[in-house]
């Protein structure tokens, strides 16, 4: 898991300090909405009985301000259970959040929150909440690294005590 974590900052290090060179200007004055679609993969946390997680996603971005967006997204996501770990939990999650930008070239920061809703029979609402940090490319790319958590009840059949994963993203959107 530490190669994996490694890899993966390596990774996204990479990509924003070619982002900041190719880019190096402050975003447009961004007022309107974008459409987007993304893929992430995940490594779990030490405590979680999951191996992995993999998740697609569409997305809305509103763009307040040049420094403030408000972000709406759903989609499907899939942690892997580890050996003799009981099953897979799969869930649609639906999640609404804030995007920061501090005027670094395309960078943000990032915080979302919603629920997910599992796709097991018995299994309950989930909470999630996630946080982390991205560049967005002039050219539509996105590149993101984030901790995502998830919080169940004890009477959910897909329950398990810690859940969570640091999931790197990749998405393209465009203005609508």
């Amino acid at each position: 898991m530490k190669k994996v974590t490694k890899v993966l900052a390596i990774a996204a290090g990479l990509f924003m300090l070619t982002a900041t060179v190719s880019q190096a200007q402050t975003r447009e004055n961004a007022k309107g909405v974008r459409f987007g679609l993304g893929i992430s993969g995940g490594v779990t946390t030490k405590e979680s009985p999951f191996k992995y997680g993999l998740g697609a996603d569409l997305g809305f971005q509103f763009d307040l301000t040049r420094e403030l967006a408000i972000t709406a997204t759903g989609g499907y996501t899939t942690l892997k259970a580890d050996d003799n770990q009981g099953a897979d939990y799969n869930f649609i999650p639906v999640k609404a959040g804030v995007k920061i930008f501090p005027q670094i070239g395309g960078l943000y920061l990032s915080t979302e929150a919603g629920a997910g809703f599992g796709i097991k029979e018995g299994s309950k609402t989930a909470f999630i909440y996630s946080g982390g940090l991205g560049y967005a490319c002039a050219n539509g790319f996105d590149l993101g690294v984030r901790y995502e958590g998830y919080t169940q009840k004890e009477s959910s059949s897909t329950y398990r005590p810690q859940n969570g994963q640091f999931a790197l993203r990749l998405a393209y959107s465009f203005k609508l």
